[in-house]
């Protein structure tokens, strides 16, 4: 949705010069001549705003918290402890599954409780990022702190593996890695 109005803006002022250039009489030469820059000047300031936001705006999900950037002259931005998210909810209109775009909205144990994130890509994608990695980080602490179980470690080792991440040495050594470390030890 967020691109919807600058590419509405965009396409209207291409009508705009198009109509300037060749349907404008020749009589109306200064029309002819400095109507498209005027057209121009007026989409650059109503498109370049949501541009920089679009282009400086960043969410990212790692194994411990949510991050949301945004801003290029200000900025702002929050981070989320995937340990204090209660509930993660999407939502899209049609149009927006047809773009495939929609609203994140997380729950948090925070002070603000609910932050909302417009115009996500693959909104029900992003929610189950932040599920599986919160789940994983849930066990991490579980096990005090320490990283993957080895059959954990495993099985990640063996989908790179499938999907030919790593070459079958390099599956081979990283395996040997993992069975022959020791017992993790808590302390």
């Amino acid at each position: 949705m967020a691109i919807l109005g600058p590419v509405s803006i965009t396409i209207g002022a291409l009508a705009a010069v198009v109509v300037l250039a060749f349907v404008v009489p020749a009589s109306m030469t200064g029309l002819r001549q400095f109507g498209p820059a005027v057209v121009a000047v007026i989409w650059l300031i109503l498109t370049l705003r949501g541009f920089v936001r679009w282009l400086t705006t960043q969410h990212v999900v790692t194994n411990e918290r949510v991050i949301h950037r945004q801003g290029f002259i200000s900025k702002q931005g929050k981070e989320i402890p995937l340990e204090m998210i209660n509930t993660v909810s999407f939502s899209q209109t049609v149009f927006e599954r047809v773009v495939g775009s929609g609203d994140l909205v997380i729950e948090s144990a925070g002070e603000t409780g609910q932050t909302r994130y417009t115009d996500i890509p693959d909104p029900e994608g992003l929610q189950t990022l932040v599920y599986r990695n919160r789940e994983n980080r849930m066990m991490t602490l579980e096990r005090g702190g320490q990283g993957a179980s080895k059959a954990e470690q495993l099985r990640i080792l063996s989908e790179l593996h499938d999907v030919g991440k790593l070459t079958d040495d390099e599956f081979s050594r990283e395996k040997a890695k993992i069975m022959n470390e020791g017992p993790q030890e808590s302390r």
